[in-house]
């Protein structure tokens, strides 16, 4: 071989070195400016944890088992903004690469702690928001909450249920979830089955009146309940139309205003979505075919499948940092900076874990009313006995089978 030729060899062999010496510093680079984004993330995203053991460090070292509390909430400005729209518990055993995700219907009645030790029930959803405002409930035991982390009582619920002690919890709200969701690009969700939702509700329209108003205000006296009975009487006897319009607002408020409702409509089948169609097949409840908590809770669980499939793709890495620039506003976690360094590491093994769900169904828990007529989900055994799903969820860790779930469906409500 000629010395011009061996020359022009090494020429490429250098400029090839140079090469991946330049991307070896770029990869080094992105990688010191993810780490330090991801430092200025947690601190912007972090609250302090409620208990701090004596041992910590030695037992955060030898920890091989986790336990998650996922919230999803509305956020903004309008009533209800902490109600829980999404409760996940999730258990992550890195050990022997296994994780259970367990979804916790909003309406299941849970006994809140309260300092005179009696106790009272709520909505599981209301935990959260008691927990950000205390002093809207002055009963409620705050030994469980501080300042800076409001997560004490839905913990406990959830502990209650499940068996699973928690050791963090992770709050998004839809804000977040739509950003997260539009920066990977969209989530492409299996659609197990195709359903229809005529009272999906616009959030900005929740208090129009749809051009009703002078109807509205003929019967504003009666529903803040500044109507005598004998001149409610009168009034639906001479306007008929209004006492419809009345038992409409309690029973059909679709039908009521219509303005403040759109019709959702999915196809079953793979289906590509941006965040806010992704967010409103998560929270669809209305629908015939596919409606109610549990099945809401199984389509929660297909999102986050989907939206695990796109972040453990190559494609992830360059959009992690305005991913971060976007959330730092809407997510909230207690999870310590050494154990997420440990879970964010063990990341890599994602495509390892056998990663099983359970969906708090009818299996577990039957819809009847509450004392004061709401709507809610006790379990089948007896209000508060959470046996049956704790041993499900110690069956499911031991690695023996469960049995089959039967579709979710509503069941008859019965009175309390």
């Amino acid at each position: 071989m000629g010395i011009s030729r061996l020359k022009s060899i090494e020429k490429r062999n250098n400029v090839l070195r140079l090469s991946l010496i330049s991307l070896g510093l770029v990869l080094l680079v992105s990688a010191g400016l993810i780490l330090i984004r991801l430092l200025g993330f947690y601190n912007a995203i972090h609250t302090e944890a409620q208990e701090t053991p004596n041992n910590v460090e030695e037992e955060e070292e030898k920890k091989t088992e986790y336990t998650f509390l996922l919230l999803g909430y509305g956020g903004g400005n309008h009533e209800g903004t902490y109600l829980t729209d999404s409760i996940m518990v999730a258990n992550v055993d890195i050990k022997s690469k296994r994780a259970i995700l367990i979804s916790l219907p909003r309406d299941i009645w849970v006994q809140v702690p309260t300092k005179n030790g009696e106790g009272f029930h709520s909505k599981i959803n209301a935990l959260y928001q008691m927990g950000i405002n205390p002093k809207n409930y002055p009963a409620v035991d705050t030994k469980l909450l501080t300042e800076d982390n409001p997560s004490g009582l839905l913990k406990k619920a959830a502990e209650d249920i499940t068996g699973l002690k928690i050791d963090a919890f992770a709050a998004i709200d839809f804000e977040g979830f739509v950003k997260t969701i539009d920066t990977l690009g969209g989530v492409d969700v299996d659609v197990k089955k195709a359903f229809t939702d005529y009272a999906y509700p616009i959030e900005e329209k929740m208090n129009d009146l749809c051009e009703r108003d002078e109807e509205f205000k003929e019967i504003e006296p009666i529903i803040n309940k500044e109507m005598s009975e004998e001149d409610q009487k009168k009034l639906f006897e001479e306007k008929p139309e209004l006492e419809k319009f009345y038992k409409d607002i309690k029973d059909h408020p679709a039908v009521a205003f219509p303005c403040r409702y759109e019709v959702l409509h999915f196809d079953a089948g793979e289906t590509h979505m941006d965040g806010i169609t992704a967010l409103k097949y998560a929270r669809s409840r209305h629908a015939l075919e596919d409606g109610g908590d549990f099945n809401r809770a199984q389509r929660q669980q297909n999102v986050i499948e989907a939206a695990k499939q796109k972040v453990l793709g190559i494609g992830f890495i360059p959009k992690i940092i305005p991913l971060l620039n976007e959330l730092e506003q809407h997510i909230k976690t207690d999870l310590p900076l050494t154990e997420m360094n440990k879970l964010l590491l063990e990341g890599r093994n994602a495509n390892s874990y056998k990663v099983e769900t359970l969906v708090l169904s009818d299996k577990f828990l039957t819809d009847v009313y509450s004392d004061y007529g709401g709507y809610i989900l006790v379990p089948k055994i007896r209000t508060d006995d959470w046996s049956a799903i704790r041993k499900e969820i110690q069956n499911m860790k031991a690695g023996i089978t469960p049995s089959p779930t039967p579709n979710p469906s509503i069941t008859p409500k019965k009175e309390l």
